[in-house]
């Protein structure tokens, strides 16, 4: 359930039989012709849909993260390291006090890697947690159903565009691009980034869309492999 739908009063009660929880992480920034909010969306949805019937809290998800390389793409907004590290301890601080003991957090950005290295350092002060750092779409169940649907997938491409994060009105391009120059792309500015990828949009390999078929066939997937994170593998 989301958090948004509990009180004080119920959190305080259920950590009393189940100290579970659910923070989704995400970002905002440019995805081709999907929202700006893809990943955020995203890594939101998984985590309530996994939670459902489990009945595990889901806090709202953190919509910012670590998103420098594409701050001139209009729309991205990006924290610092500096600031994503305190936001992170911040909010873990917060669910603990509330008497949360397993969480999982959800990731739905790679930029967000770095929020790694702090949950290992929070865990060294706070040592009866256990936290999870579940990043959704690379699973290793999701990313081999995508793989099996279509190997040319990756940022802002086909595998990222579900009903959900489509924009009413916004046409889907019916051709696929060539794998981006990754290397060459980790040597420049944002800037410089946001030229070598003007002629895809910012899709970064393969369609643009598929049928919605394949996209529900991997939800499910991502869904059940999420739902086995909260469910196994705690302190």
């Amino acid at each position: 359930m989301h958090i948004n739908a509990m009180n004080w009063a119920q959190v305080e009660e259920r950590v009393k039989h189940d100290d579970r929880c659910i923070l989704p992480i995400g970002s905002v920034e440019q995805h081709a012709r999907l929202s700006l909010g893809t990943d955020m969306i995203l890594a939101e949805k998984v985590s309530l849909d996994a939670a459902e019937p489990l009945g595990v809290p889901v806090f709202p998800v953190v919509p910012y993260g670590l998103a420098s390389s594409f701050e001139d793409f209009p729309g991205t907004v990006s924290f610092s390291l500096r600031t994503y590290i305190g936001v992170i301890e911040d909010i873990l601080d917060s669910i603990y006090r509330s008497g949360f003991r397993r969480i999982l957090i959800v990731n739905g950005h790679g930029g967000n890697t770095p929020a790694g290295t702090v949950v290992s350092e929070w865990l060294n002060r706070n040592r009866d947690a256990s936290v999870k750092m579940h990043d959704w779409w690379r699973a290793p169940k999701t990313m081999g159903k995508v793989l099996e649907i279509d190997n040319r997938a990756s940022h802002a491409s086909w595998m990222e565009n579900f009903p959900w994060t489509r924009l009413e009105g916004v046409a889907q391009p019916d051709h696929a691009v060539e794998r981006a120059d990754y290397a060459g792309m980790a040597r420049v500015d944002a800037g410089r980034k946001r030229v070598m990828l003007e002629a895809t949009e910012g899709n970064y390999q393969g369609l643009f869309v598929r049928p919605d078929e394949d996209m529900l066939a991997i939800w499910d997937v991502a869904v059940r492999e999420t739902r086995f994170e909260l469910e196994n593998g705690w302190h």
